[in-house]
């Protein structure tokens, strides 16, 4: 059983490195990462269904290390989304003081948890009975919304915990990347481009639609460049804050006509065409 847990964790590490180099797109990589760590849990799910444990300790160690090892990915790669869809584009104090707050938020989940975290990291085991076999729920030692929720065939008490343990150790780690990305951003001399006057006059979801063609046909550094890079260089260019442009991109993608900026550069191309032909 062991085995079939370490070949299907090692699947899942390959797939999900797989989608990080074919989809420099980042919400089309989190969307298949996300469903990608779905899957593999519900053949998890499956399997424990369908083949029971043969001892209470090869239950413990399911529940304690196998499912929330897979299960942290998912909230990993949730939480990002999260994080980068209402991350601030453009502002250096503005993106430092948000990425900053996220962090406190993981330090306020290990101050309320400070207990069980360093159950965990001394990788104590008087506890394990309670909180990683199921149907051993103790509600002095159980106050998790997420528990009473979730299914009791393939949950404990405290798996979900382990697994918000190791995703946060991630995102954390994610989170240090980005604010020392942005400090040496920062660092660096302006570029004559920053002293551009130009500015955008049409509706700001047009730039936002332009910016999605530009990375989906994959016009610039051969298509490794994401869209978050390219909103960036347009309000750098245009000295104008494009918002929250995940959401606007949503926005495009419900319309009756999805493409209807790059259809009226079409169009205005073609007419300015034709009137130098006459």
């Amino acid at each position: 059983m062991n085995l079939y847990f370490s070949d299907i964790s090692n699947i899942l590490d390959n797939d999900l490195e797989q989608i990080r180099r074919m989809f420099p797109d980042f919400i089309k990589k989190t969307e298949l990462s996300v469903l990608c760590v779905k899957t593999c849990l519900q053949t998890l799910k499956e399997y424990i269904c369908n083949n029971p444990f043969q001892t209470p300790d090869e239950e413990i160690i399911f529940f304690k290390e196998t499912k929330p090892s897979i299960y942290s990915k998912l909230i990993y790669f949730v939480e990002v989304f999260k994080i980068e869809s209402k991350r601030p584009i453009g502002n250096f104090c503005h993106q430092k003081k948000y990425l900053l707050r996220e962090q406190k938020k993981l330090c306020s989940f290990f101050n309320e948890n400070v207990d069980f975290y360093t159950y965990c990291r001394n990788k104590s085991t008087h506890l394990d009975e309670k909180y990683f076999l199921r149907n051993k729920l103790d509600i002095h030692l159980c106050l998790d919304d997420y528990f009473f929720n979730s299914d009791p065939c393939f949950s404990t008490s405290h798996d979900y915990k382990v697994a918000r343990i190791l995703a946060n150790d991630m995102l954390n780690t994610y989170l240090n990347d980005e604010l020392q990305s942005l400090d040496q951003k920062n660092d660096q001399p302006h570029s004559e481009i920053s002293k551009c006057k130009s500015e955008w006059t049409d509706p700001k979801i047009g730039l936002i639609e332009l910016g999605y063609a530009l990375v989906a046909k994959g016009c610039i550094n051969n298509g490794s460049c994401d869209i978050k890079e390219i909103i960036h260089l347009f309000e750098t260019i245009f000295n104008i804050d494009l918002g929250d442009f995940y959401r606007t991109f949503l926005e495009i993608k419900t319309r009756q006509n999805p493409t209807k900026f790059l259809d009226s550069l079409r169009s205005a191309l073609i007419h300015k065409i034709e009137e130098q032909d006459e």
